[in-house]
C-alpha cells in the first residue's frame, strides 16, 4: 500500500487501469469540477463526515492545515506534498503542508475520527491502492462518497472509537449562531469538559472543527448555487460573520480563496452536480 519518492519531480504517468473515465464522465467540456459536500453544516449521518470532489486538471495550493484527513487520488499522475511524491497520499489532520498534483484527481476530506492512520506525516499510497479507491468512488451518476469512505476504511485503517457525543457536538456547534456553552449543556457537560473531550479524542479543538464544518457548508452552498450564489451569501448561510471571515478560513484550511471555490454551472451539462471553476484549483 505504501510507496513514496522523496524529492521526486512530478511526472505524467499512464492513467490507472480501472479508473479510466472517472473524470471524463463528469462533463463533456473537459474541465469538470464536481463537489459532494453537505450544504447544511448541521446535517447528520455518515455522509456528512466526508466531502468529496473531482477535478480534471493539475492543481497546486499554498501552505495550509486542515483539521481532517485528506485523500488525494490522482488519475494518471502523481501527488506531491512538500518535496515528496507518490501515486496518491493521505495527509493527516493538523499537518501543515503544500500540496499539488500533476493530473486530474479525486480528493476527499474525512472527519478526524473516520480513520485510524499515521498522524505524524503523510501516508503515501501505491498505484494498486489508488486504483481501488478510485474504483470505489466512481458512480455512473458522478461520485460515490460513501463507497470511497468504506474502501478507505478497509485500506487505511478502521475509524477511531470516540465518544458519540463528539460528532453530535461538532454538528450542533456549527449550526448557525449556536454557542458552545449551549451545546455543552444539551449534552450534559460543562463547556470546559466538552472542549477537553473533543481535543483529547479528536485531536482537534472544537472551535476549529466548528469553523471547518462551516467552511464545508459554504463550499456546498457555492457549489449548489452555481454562479447565482454570492460568496457573502454562502458565508452567511454557513454561519460565518462575513465574507472576510470565510476568506480567512478558506486560506487557513485549504490554501485557497472562496473565489476559487465558486462555480459556474456548465450550460451543456444537464445535471446540476457537475460544475466548472475559473481559477486555479486544489483540494
Amino acid at each position: 500500500m505504501i510507496g513514496w519518492h522523496s524529492g521526486a519531480r512530478i511526472e505524467q504517468n499512464a492513467r490507472p487501469a480501472g479508473a479510466a473515465g472517472i473524470l471524463d464522465s463528469l462533463s463533456p467540456t473537459g474541465a469538470p469540477h464536481e463537489v459532494v459536500s453537505p450544504t447544511d453544516p448541521s446535517s447528520e449521518g455518515a455522509s456528512d463526515e466526508i466531502t468529496l470532489f473531482a477535478e480534471s486538471r493539475a492543481y497546486a495550493v499554498s501552505s495550509h492545515r486542515h483539521p481532517a484527513w485528506k485523500l488525494v487520488l490522482p488519475v494518471g499522475g502523481h501527488a506531491l506534498v512538500g518535496a515528496s511524491s507518490g501515486a496518491g497520499v493521505l495527509v493527516p489532520p493538523q499537518y501543515t503542508h503544500t500540496c499539488a498534483a500533476s493530473s486530474g484527481f479525486v480528493a476527499a476530506f474525512l472527519d478526524p475520527w473516520c480513520l485510524h492512520a499515521d498522524t505524524e506525516g503523510p501516508t503515501w499510497l501505491d498505484g494498486p491502492t489508488v486504483r481501488r479507491l478510485l474504483d470505489a468512488a466512481r458512480d455512473r451518476a458522478g461520485l460515490d462518497a460513501e463507497a470511497l469512505r468504506a474502501e478507505a476504511t478497509a485500506a487505511l485503517g478502521a475509524p477511531r472509537v470516540v465518544d458519540p457525543r463528539i460528532p453530535l457536538a461538532v454538528r450542533a456547534a456549527a449550526a448557525g449562531a449556536t454557542r458552545i456553552d449551549a451545546v455543552a449543556a444539551d449534552l450534559g457537560l460543562s463547556t470546559a469538559r466538552l472542549r477537553a473531550l473533543v481535543a483529547a479524542q479528536a485531536g482537534v479543538p472544537l472551535s476549529t472543527l466548528r469553523q471547518w464544518r462551516r467552511l464545508r457548508g459554504a463550499v456546498g452552498q457555492l457549489a449548489a448555487g452555481g454562479g447565482s450564489r454570492g460568496i457573502a451569501d454562502a458565508a452567511a448561510v454557513a454561519g460565518f460573520a462575513d465574507q472576510a471571515h470565510l476568506t480567512r478560513a478558506a486560506r487557513r484550511f485549504v490554501g485557497r480563496t472562496p473565489g476559487s471555490l465558486r462555480h459556474r454551472l456548465d450550460p451543456h451539462v444537464a445535471s446540476g452536480s457537475t460544475l466548472n471553476v475559473d481559477e486555479r484549483r486544489g483540494p
